[in-house]
Order: C-alpha cells, then sequence, then structure tokens
C-alpha cells in the first residue's frame, strides 16, 4: 500500500463529498448525512483538521476533527468525525492510519482532546474510552469516548458544531 496522506486541497472537496456519502451508504447506524456535515463544518470554517488518504491519485479516505464546547467551559477540545474510507478499501488499515494522523495533528497544534462517537471495539484501540463525568446526551454511554491528548479529562455535556445537524 503506497499511501500519502495529507491536508484536504480546494481541489479535493467534491471527491470528499463523494468519498464520504459512499463510505457510509450501508452504515447500520448512519444518518446518512455525514457528506453534508463535512460541507458544513468547511463552511463555517470549524474544519480543525481535514485530511486525505491518496493512493495513486485517488482519495481512498478522510478525516475531520472539529471543536467541540463542553458545559463546564473546558477548551481546547475536539470531536473526531466523520472518517471515511472508500468501501472497496475498508479493513485495509486506510482508517488507522487517518486516525493516527489525525491525532498527531491534533497534538501538534495543541489540542487537549479529543472525543467521538462510535464504535468501542475500534476506537479504543486509539485510546478512547468512555468516561462517565463526559457525556453526550440522547446517546448510549460505551457509544460516547473520549482521549486526554494533554491534562484531564473535563466533566460536563459536549455538544458539537451544528453543521452536524446538516440534512443537504
Amino acid at each position: 500500500m503506497n499511501l500519502n496522506i495529507r491536508d484536504e486541497q480546494p481541489g479535493d472537496i467534491d471527491a470528499i463529498s463523494r468519498l464520504t456519502e459512499a463510505a457510509f451508504a450501508n452504515a447500520e447506524h448512519s444518518s446518512h448525512t455525514e457528506q453534508f456535515i463535512v460541507t458544513a463544518l468547511r463552511k463555517a470554517g470549524q474544519l480543525t483538521v481535514s485530511l486525505v488518504a491518496e493512493e495513486g491519485g485517488a482519495l481512498v479516505g478522510h478525516v475531520a476533527i472539529s471543536p467541540v464546547t463542553i458545559t463546564s467551559g473546558a477548551s481546547g477540545w475536539f470531536g473526531l468525525g466523520p472518517i471515511s474510507v472508500a468501501p472497496s478499501r475498508q479493513g485495509q488499515g486506510i482508517g488507522t492510519a487517518l486516525m493516527q494522523a489525525a491525532l498527531a495533528e491534533l497534538r501538534r497544534q495543541g489540542g487537549q482532546g479529543c472525543v467521538v462517537l462510535g464504535d468501542p471495539a475500534y476506537y479504543g484501540r486509539f485510546g478512547f474510552k468512555a468516561e462517565p463525568a463526559l457525556v453526550l446526551p440522547g446517546v448510549p454511554a460505551e457509544y460516547f469516548q473520549a482521549l486526554a491528548l494533554a491534562g484531564p479529562i473535563p466533566s460536563g455535556q459536549v455538544s458539537y458544531h451544528p453543521a452536524f445537524e446538516a440534512q443537504a
């Protein structure tokens, strides 16, 4: 696998949208709006990290990280997602490579921590775990996980940017 992970470029935007839509097309726990969320985050200037995985000139993966708000007032926390891998390339380590690169970039930027809503078995491999003091209302606690990058895990309710409500 000759994978190149790099920052999103303006010429990648349409391919990212198509890739994201395809990646979640058959996902059981998907709202099928992930491509709209990425677009809305970009338009709002809220894509703190937006990396693509490219192989042979084609985009095969993308990861987005955006700021979150915590009721305690803790700052420097971010939400990971969506993370997308082309359906024909899933299970080949592309998502892992994107996760590692995205978290490394967040650390480089001085991020305090990151939250994710997703499969505990998958995200646990990267150090994410459910934290009882950090809550995303309306979701099962075990699927909302956090990873401290610097300092302690704060307590409070987490809110994602309104772009996560995008429907089109």
